[in-house]
């Protein structure tokens, strides 16, 4: 699979996979040890009905992981009696404060509790990428860091196309904005318009899937009265042809709809906290990534030691002393949140 990069950044803690297809980040896939394994997508359980609502095609689930229970919608007639007993599949991780989307996949038995885990990371990225052997080492770690701060950008402009892109999301849907800035070589004839339309789809589609966000989503093309069929399909060249993904027509705005399936928690949820900051565990993570950066890239300094703010150090120490008798970390109450210092070695 030519134009196909695959990477994997195994640490103590959490393992990320990731790919980058023709130099572009794709796909970030997470697992961290402290997740939940019966939130994690493709996961099976014996759920019990906790609750049916009527009025609602809806049930909630207790997997035996606590609440906020899962969400099984419900199509037919039929409805399972509450505290009856059941087996689902993880279709959707749990965001926004939500817990897990299930599908039922028949009776179930006994407690609540994990059947089967769902695929691992490197499970995923072998379905996702066939036949291509992830790269380790530092390489991997310097491309997890790559595609995180690629996908907390929210847009780009195309020098070539004169494409300006902006992709934001709210809590009703994500929006995408496509415009054709003047430039030089840039030209605002019709093609140029089509080819920036079509740059921009594939550009959104990425961004998208490596932010990892599903719903509705508004493409406001550049310029209206386009060519419905074309643009749909120029939307399913860049999105796919998942079965979940519905495609509506452009309007005479010139704006085109459509509706993605949420599969995996936001990357910004894992992140951050409701407050906006970067979570203390996403901060302690890095001052490992750190460490293991530095412990490969230099194998002769005898060690290596972060000095952290005491919350991320109480996290990170820990882990770090995975890596081996070479790497350490200090709590330091002078080193401000999300700030490190190296002690000489």
């Amino acid at each position: 699979m030519s134009g196909i990069e695959v990477f994997l950044d195994a640490l103590p803690g959490e393992t990320r996979g990731i790919i980058r297809r023709d130099g572009r980040f794709t796909h970030i896939l997470i697992d961290r040890e402290d997740d939940e394994p019966r939130h994690r997508l493709g996961a099976r359980c014996v759920g019990r009905v906790a609750d049916a609502p009527q009025g609602l095609k809806a049930a909630f689930v207790d997997l035996g992981a606590g609440a906020p229970f899962a969400f099984l919608p419900l199509r037919g007639a039929d409805r399972p009696a509450v505290g009856e007993k059941i087996e689902v599949e993880v279709t959707s991780e749990p965001r926004e404060r939500k817990g897990p989307t299930v599908r039922m996949t028949g009776p179930g038995q006994g407690g609540a509790r994990l059947l089967a885990p769902g695929p691992t990371v490197q499970e995923t990225l072998a379905a996702l990428a066939p036949g291509v052997t992830p790269v380790t080492g530092v390489d991997a770690i310097r491309a997890s860091r790559d595609s995180e701060e690629d996908a907390g950008c929210q847009g780009a402009l195309f020098a070539d196309s004169g494409l300006d892109l902006m992709v934001e999301r709210t809590r009703a849907m994500v929006a995408v904005d496509l415009d054709l800035a003047p430039g030089p070589g840039v030209t605002l004839g019709g093609k140029a318009r089509e080819r920036a339309n079509r740059q921009g789809l594939r550009e959104a589609a990425r961004i998208i899937g490596l932010k990892r966000w599903g719903g509705l989503v508004a493409i406001d093309l550049v310029g209206v009265g386009h060519d419905g069929d074309a643009m749909k399909a120029a939307a399913r060249a860049a999105f796919g042809s998942d079965p979940d993904i519905s495609y509506g027509p452009v309007n005479r705005f010139g704006v085109m709809q459509l509706a993605l399936p949420w599969r995996r928690t936001p990357l910004e949820e894992l992140f951050r906290g409701d407050d906006g900051r970067r979570r203390v565990q996403h901060r302690a993570q890095d001052r490992v990534r750190a460490l293991a950066l530095a412990l490969l890239s230099d194998t002769q300094t005898p060690r290596f030691i972060i000095r952290c703010a005491p919350d991320e150090a109480a996290i990170a120490g820990p882990l770090s002393a995975r890596l081996g008798p070479r790497a350490g970390v200090k709590a330091d109450a002078a080193v401000a949140p999300g700030a490190f210092t190296w002690d000489e070695g």
